[in-house]
């Protein structure tokens, strides 16, 4: 220990001297330092700094990384990840830990840009980009190709030699862009924009040949993703070689393992696209006679099967004339019988005139209303004589009605038995007496039989 911060054998120092003192023993010692270990217990809160243990099998130190340098990680931190880290060892002076401040970071085992690409496929998958419902289908004859690439790379010839090749008219747009390098993700996704502003694009490549994870880099970046996802015209992915896999691949509507394969993929053959002109042409052509042979040889059936129009309306005429003969004679003979029962009711009716049976159905009826209101009148009047006789009867037997006389009605209390013996009760039991109006609560002072005084 250097002689500055040799501690002196005889001072005594405050909790925040001794910290501070550590802090700079400590910060001095250990400017920069590299250290391994697993990360857990990350946590990330609003102010965007990243804290986390970094941890090996027997111990732990506390960690944490600044929201500046966390924002040029290649990859997101979490659980579980085991990483290499070059950082500078400090003591928080107010609770006494000391910690490392981590300045560059990276995975270990796993590359970080391969840990990136994992991660960025997990989360736009988990957002739904890969999903065949967003997929749109490419025109079967496209007017116009549409390519997406570097303007001085192979690839623009092996594309315009495969087009050239299946249909030799085909007009070919290249919009060029960086495919690598540090403009590459601005370029491609300006391109993908200036594809949509165009009114003829039916259908685009996007192309690079092979490389490296990091030559391919700018087709994993999230950016890009979003711009395919979004396009409304229909993106052929054709990034690197067969088993090169980008996460445009899997956002891109179709997915070529080369750019040649994409050409050939969505630009059919011209001559195999004549050669099936002329066969469906014939096959048209002979459908076509069969139809018109088939309705010609229908009409000369139902030419023969007509009758002369003038020879139906002639026939028809004929039938008019019967149906016209048949229904005046009808309406002659229902005439006649309808005059002859008329004429039978007039005669009937001045053989028995309506008027003196009327003046006796009025009689009758008089007759018998007077005869109803009669029995009607009478009957009430019974039935009243019989309702005041039940009436006296009933209230001569009602228990008012001796009450009323002088007589009570005696019940224990609570139970509300009816006392008829003073046998059924005893000395001081509370009793309720009823009376023709009210009623009366009093006990037993002494009992009575016979005249006979019995305590």
């Amino acid at each position: 220990m250097n002689s500055e911060h040799r501690p002196s054998p005889h001072a005594v120092y405050t909790v925040s001297e001794l910290n501070r003192r550590i802090k700079t023993i400590l910060e001095s010692a250990f400017p920069f330092v590299w250290v391994t270990g697993e990360i857990s217990n990350l946590r990330i809160p609003v102010s965007g700094h990243v804290y986390f243990t970094l941890k090996d099998r027997q111990n732990q130190i506390n960690a944490v990384i600044f929201k500046g340098q966390a924002r040029h990680l290649a990859f997101e931190p979490e659980d579980g990840l085991a990483i290499l880290g070059m950082g500078r060892l400090t003591v928080y002076e107010p609770r006494g830990t000391y910690q490392i401040i981590i300045e560059f970071m990276e995975p270990r085992g796993v590359g970080h840009l391969q840990l990136a690409f994992e991660q960025l496929k997990r989360q736009l998958a988990d957002e739904g980009l890969f999903d065949d419902k967003h997929k749109q289908q490419p025109p079967a004859l496209p007017t116009k190709i549409h390519v997406i690439t570097s303007p001085t790379g192979a690839v623009v010839f092996d594309i315009q030699r495969i087009v050239a090749r299946r249909f030799a008219n085909m007009p070919m747009v290249v919009i060029p862009t960086a495919v690598q390098g540090p403009y590459a993700v601005k370029e491609i996704v300006a391109g993908i924009e200036l594809l949509n502003q165009q009114p003829d694009a039916q259908i685009a490549i996007l192309a690079r040949g092979g490389g490296s994870l990091e030559d391919l880099q700018a087709f994993n970046d999230e950016a890009v993703a979003r711009a395919i996802y979004d396009s409304k015209v229909p993106l052929v992915s054709a990034i690197g070689h067969e088993t090169d896999f980008t996460i445009s691949d899997f956002v891109a509507d179709l997915r070529a393992p080369t750019p040649s394969a994409a050409a050939e993929m969505i630009v059919p053959q011209k001559k195999a696209l004549s050669e099936s002109i002329i066969k469906l042409s014939r096959k048209l052509d002979l459908a076509t006679r069969s139809i018109i042979n088939r309705k010609r040889r229908n009409l000369e059936n139902f030419r023969d099967r007509l009758q002369d129009p003038r020879r139906r309306i002639y026939d028809g005429r004929l039938h008019l004339d019967d149906l016209t003969q048949r229904l005046s004679t009808s309406l002659h003979r229902l005439i006649r019988e309808r005059r002859r029962e008329l004429s039978l009711i007039a005669s009937r009716l001045v053989q028995n005139p309506w008027h003196d049976r009327v003046k006796t159905h009025k009689r009758e009826l008089e007759q018998i209303d007077y005869s109803l209101l009669y029995l009607f009148n009478y009957n009430i009047k019974s039935k009243k004589w019989m309702l005041q006789d039940a009436a006296s009867r009933l209230n001569a037997l009602s228990p008012l009605a001796v009450l009323k006389r002088g007589y009570s009605i005696t019940r224990s209390w609570p139970q509300k038995t009816i006392i008829r013996q003073a046998g059924q009760v005893k000395l001081q039991q509370p009793l309720k007496i009823t009376l023709a109006s009210g009623s009366l609560r009093c006990r037993v002072e002494g009992k009575e039989r016979d005249g006979e005084e019995n305590l």
